[in-house]
C-alpha cells in the first residue's frame, strides 16, 4: 500500500503548531536499511545514521520552541519524542541570535498559535510538527546528497499526540527497547 492509498495520520481539525508532546516516526522510502544495524539488541548506526542522530539532536537550535525527549535511530526508521514548547521561546521577535531568521515567526508576533483561526486544516505551516520534521529530514538529505546518491525518506511520517503520563511513559519505553525487539518490529523487512 501506497501512501496515497493508505490511511489519512493527521488528527482533522487539529492545530499542529499548538503546544504539546508528540511521538513521530520517520521512515526511509521503502524501509531501506540506511542508518545502520542492530547487533546483539543494539543498534550500530552507520555514517548516515550518525548524521541522523546528529540532525536529530540539532532541532532545537533551528526551531528554539522545541525540546527533545527520548529518539532512537533504527535500521530503516527514526522514533522520537518532541515538545513544541512556546513558552521556552518568549521573545519571537529577537530570534536572530540563535540563528534563526524572523521572517517564518512573523505569524506569532501578536498571536497565540494554540488559539490562532488559521485557513490550513493542519495549524500554520511555519513552526508545525510538519515544519519540524521537513526540516530534519532536509539537514539529512542535505549530507547524504553529497556522500550517498541513493537515500530517500518516505514522503510522510506518523505521528500521535501524546495527551498523558502514562502514553509518555509507554512510548518512552517503546524506544529505548525498540533495539532489543527489531526481530518483531513490523518495519524490519525481515520481519514480514
Amino acid at each position: 500500500m501506497n501512501y496515497k492509498e493508505s490511511k489519512q495520520y493527521r488528527l482533522p481539525g487539529y492545530n499542529y503548531a499548538r503546544a504539546g508532546l508528540y511521538f513521530v516516526t520517520i521512515c526511509t522510502k521503502d524501509h531501506e536499511m540506511f542508518f545502520g544495524e542492530v547487533v546483539g539488541g543494539q543498534m550500530v548506526l552507520s555514517e548516515i545514521g550518525e548524521i541522523a542522530n546528529e540532525c536529530w539532536l540539532a532541532i532545537p537550535k533551528h526551531f528554539p520552541h522545541v525540546k527533545l525527549y527520548e529518539h532512537i535511530i533504527m535500521p530503516n526508521h527514526v522514533h522520537g519524542i518532541l515538545q513544541i514548547d512556546w513558552e521556552s521561546c518568549r521573545d519571537f521577535r529577537d530570534m536572530e541570535h540563535l540563528g534563526v531568521g524572523t521572517q517564518n515567526f512573523v505569524f506569532l508576533q501578536n498571536q497565540n498559535p494554540d488559539t490562532m483561526d488559521v485557513q490550513n486544516k493542519f495549524g500554520p505551516q511555519s513552526k508545525n510538527l510538519s515544519s519540524i520534521i521537513r526540516g530534519f529530514k532536509i539537514g539529512v538529505k542535505e549530507w547524504v546528497t553529497i556522500n550517498n546518491d541513493n537515500f530517500i525518506w518516505q514522503p510522510r511520517f506518523r505521528d500521535t499526540i501524546i495527551r498523558d503520563e502514562k502514553s509518555l511513559y509507554n512510548f518512552r519505553k517503546y524506544i529505548r527497547n525498540n533495539p532489543r525487539n527489531w526481530e518483531l518490529d513490523h518495519n524490519n523487512p525481515d520481519f514480514l
